[in-house]
């Protein structure tokens, strides 16, 4: 493949698209939405654009796919993003033009199931953003959090290395968004541990390609967006995260087996474990299941490592995906994991 292009970045005053290729949700709950918005216009200095489903629950996959060709091809809108997850993107990808979004390459925003479109974008050769979902993470209860709205602000309009920083504090609960109290005060958050590194005797540089394993794993299924011949891959820095379906260790072994199996996982020097959610409203965890719940998926990807990429290096608990804060990965662009120095950085 050749190399990735980075597309052209935004400036204070451009228009910015703002999609939902997974779900509607933004017309069922519009308190996190309109903050989003409000957010972008005077927190970013950017014009959102909303499009005929952004606000549509049920909208089929052809007109999502309708206004993702819009808006990649009109020449005032200068970034894409999406507003929230969902799940089935996957349905959307056989009506997409991928001709028309190769000719207009813009940066988009989107992870979860948005991981579908990431992975459209890096077969086209196009780096594009894992993280700051509109209503997620730009119209967050109360404030922006500061690590997010940095990572965001390099992301949306700065070019060149960046490195990452860990959270001192984090959280993966959530209040309700119906509720208007919601976003009167700052979400709860509990101490974060440091990351910890599995093998960090080396510097490995390379394309980041992953997103959340649970949509990999229908892509994978589904035989789209991921290469047959897992060579095109060599070398690359492969990051997962899993989301509020909190899919057992067990599962997250069996899609890491597979993914062993094809030959993957053996790739990639390098594996950037995003910090795993451990609580969603159908299961309230504790501070002990929690606890229980991350070990659990540690072992699980370390059992994996040992069985099918013993040589690997792996940095877990990075503040990427279903977390706050969250930190914005290049998806397709270059990043640098520097065993012996600790440390992460990314290329907006």
């Amino acid at each position: 493949m050749k190399s990735p292009v980075y597309p052209p970045k935004p400036v204070p005053g451009d228009r910015i698209a703002v999609l939902s290729p997974a779900s509607g949700l933004a017309g069922l709950l519009p308190l996190p939405y309109e903050l989003g918005l409000k957010r972008l216009r005077e927190d970013f200095g950017l014009e959102p654009v909303e499009y005929p489903t952004t606000r549509k629950m049920g909208s089929a996959p052809e007109e999502r796919a309708a206004d993702i060709h819009a808006a990649f091809a009109d020449p005032t809108i200068k970034a894409v993003m999406a507003t929230i997850g969902g799940d089935d993107q996957i349905t959307v990808l056989p009506y997409l033009d991928r001709e028309l979004i190769r000719a207009n390459p813009k940066p988009f925003f989107g992870y979860s199931d948005n991981t579908n479109l990431l992975a459209v974008l890096y077969n086209l050769g196009i780096v594009a953003y894992h993280g700051a979902c509109l209503m997620t993470e730009i119209g967050r209860p109360y404030a922006l959090h500061p690590l997010t709205a940095d990572s965001v602000r390099a992301a949306l309009f700065t070019s060149g290395p960046y490195e990452l920083r860990c959270a001192e504090r984090y959280r993966d609960t959530d209040r309700d968004w119906a509720d208007p109290a919601t976003f009167d005060t700052e979400p709860d958050a509990q101490p974060a541990d440091g990351w910890t590194w599995h093998r960090p005797d080396r510097v490995v540089e390379g394309r980041a390609w992953g997103g959340n394993l649970e949509i990999l794993s229908w892509l994978l299924m589904a035989d789209r967006e991921v290469e047959r011949d897992p060579a095109a891959y060599d070398g690359g820095v492969l990051f997962l995260e899993t989301s509020e379906e909190l899919p057992s260790g067990e599962e997250v072994f069996r899609i890491l087996r597979n993914m062993g199996e094809r030959g993957l996982l053996e790739r990639f020097p390098a594996l950037l474990m995003g910090r795993a959610r451990a609580w969603s409203f159908q299961r309230p965890n504790d501070a002990d299941a929690k606890r229980r719940y991350t070990a659990e998926q540690r072992e699980a990807v370390l059992r994996a490592l040992a069985a099918y990429a013993p040589r690997t290096m792996a940095v877990f608990d990075v503040d990427l995906g279903h977390t706050d804060p969250q930190l914005v990965i290049p998806y397709g662009g270059s990043v640098t994991v520097d065993g012996p120095r600790r440390r992460i950085t990314v290329t907006y």
